[in-house]
């Protein structure tokens, strides 16, 4: 097998002697360094970038190989292991049985029956989010990205925690210099010391200090509680409790809650800021929307059984999701030589699987730029490759918290389609930001008026 690998080729890209370039590329814009690659080379791509090499896949069958059905073969790679010294071993960063371990405490609390519970959850703090935006009606912007993050926090706090996190001030800030040290060892490939006092990583050094004190917090209240509790907090409490090291065991406690809640509220609330910018210039989708969140809503909040019958509404955050995904780069690192499209993939190598291009494939998405909800369809979803569309992952490693995320997007838009108009300012760009999740660059600034507001 090693010689049959060894006399396949690797695929097209760049010379070596690009690699300088490239990291500073990299560093600078890592979308359009890997969009472009793509479209001069094709679905597969060798890219020089500091020492490594990025094998990149662009077809569902190249997902679905690395992701599913060959995943035993590939470790987390590229980004995700240099976050590690950031992130810690939480599920986003870990490996193998420890990883195994994790999931199986975690999984859980996201299990369907609990979804109904967490509905009614997710409402309340909706209708909190409603009543904010209701007093900035007028003439004065708000970045309704922030408050988004505000309302996912709460939600991740109220859901899997059962606490109210908005009781810690700027665990918001801490998160933000946590992600921000996180994507800094992607692009710096992990070359730079931690000891070094540069800006960055002096702030990323506090906040990691802050948000021990909140999850030491967190657990001390939650000691008092007794037993009869049975949320992610409670569950990763009890699964430290084997550890024979008190520090290992809060360190594991912070590396679980940090990642869980930075990647929960960032993912979702991205989600909904990209959603609110799409539907801004598409009167008849906004028009839908609305009727869909009257018929089926009403005046009252959402309950779990609403959304089976707010199709329109996951569709809209579906398109969405296929144009900014929020998982938009899926690095892995092969254990053992592989194939993948008929290309050579050496041991060792970084192999990337991109959301953001894959979503965009002119072969299975007719004219991939434009905003159509439609594409959702169930009747053209079952037309489509199933991993022509992964915006939580896939496989064995896919979202934890997808069901979750998908259930709080689609009420907030319900909700909000009811009721208001969101405008953004004419002047603001929007800029994509791939970090953890694929954030808006400088926040979304957008005007609130009533659904009648003419644009």
């Amino acid at each position: 097998m090693t010689l049959l690998h060894d006399r396949l080729l690797p695929p097209p890209g760049p010379p070596r002697r690009a690699a300088l370039r490239m990291l500073a590329v990299m560093a600078r814009d890592r979308l359009g360094m890997i969009s472009d690659a793509i479209a001069l080379y094709g679905d597969a791509v060798r890219l020089p970038v500091g020492h490594k090499s990025l094998h990149i896949f662009n077809r569902p069958d190249h997902a679905k190989h690395v992701l599913a059905d060959s995943s035993d073969n590939y470790r987390k790679g590229i980004g995700l292991v240099h976050a590690r010294r950031a992130l810690g071993d939480g599920l986003l960063t870990s490996e193998g049985e420890l990883w195994r371990k994790q999931r199986k405490v975690i999984q859980p609390a996201f299990h369907p029956r609990r979804m109904a519970r967490h509905a009614d959850l997710i409402a309340v703090e909706a209708e909190q989010l409603m009543d904010r935006l209701r007093q900035w009606r007028g003439d004065d912007p708000v970045d309704v990205v922030s408050e988004f993050t505000g309302l996912t926090l709460g939600v991740l706090g109220r859901t899997l925690l059962d606490a109210d996190l908005s009781a810690f001030g700027s665990i918001g800030d801490e998160f933000a210099a946590v992600q921000d040290q996180a994507m800094f060892e992607l692009a710096s490939l992990g070359s730079v010391p931690t000891w070094l006092p540069l800006r960055r990583q002096l702030r990323f050094r506090r906040a990691r200090r802050e948000l021990q004190r909140v999850v030491d917090q967190l657990v001390e209240q939650r000691k008092g509680w007794g037993d009869g509790h049975d949320d992610v907090l409670s569950r990763l409490v009890a699964s430290t409790r084997t550890e024979a090291d008190p520090r290992v065991a809060r360190r594991r406690l912070r590396d679980e809650l940090v990642t869980l809640l930075l990647a929960g509220h960032e993912t979702t609330a991205s989600t909904l800021g990209w959603t609110l910018y799409l539907i801004d210039n598409e009167p008849e989708v906004r028009e839908r929307l609305r009727e869909e969140a009257d018929r089926v809503l009403g005046g009252r909040l959402p309950t779990y059984e609403d959304l089976h019958h707010l199709r329109y509404s996951t569709m809209v955050v579906e398109e969405a999701m296929r144009l900014y995904p929020p998982v938009w780069l899926l690095p892995r690192m092969s254990v053992a030589a592989d194939v993948v499209g008929g290309y050579h993939v050496p041991a060792g190598s970084d192999v990337v699987i991109l959301p953001y291009t894959l979503h965009r494939h002119p072969e299975f998405w007719t004219r991939p730029e434009r905003f159509d909800p439609e594409r959702f369809d169930p009747a053209r979803v079952r037309e489509r490759p199933r991993y022509a569309y992964i915006p939580f992952g896939a496989g064995p490693r896919v979202c934890v918290g997808s069901n979750l995320g998908m259930m709080e997007a689609v009420f907030v838009l319900a909700m909000i389609a009811r009721e208001f108009r969101l405008s953004t300012l004419p002047r603001h760009q929007v800029v994509p930001e791939p970090m953890l999740s694929l954030r808006i660059r400088a926040g979304l600034p957008m005007l609130v008026s009533g659904v009648g507001a003419v644009a």
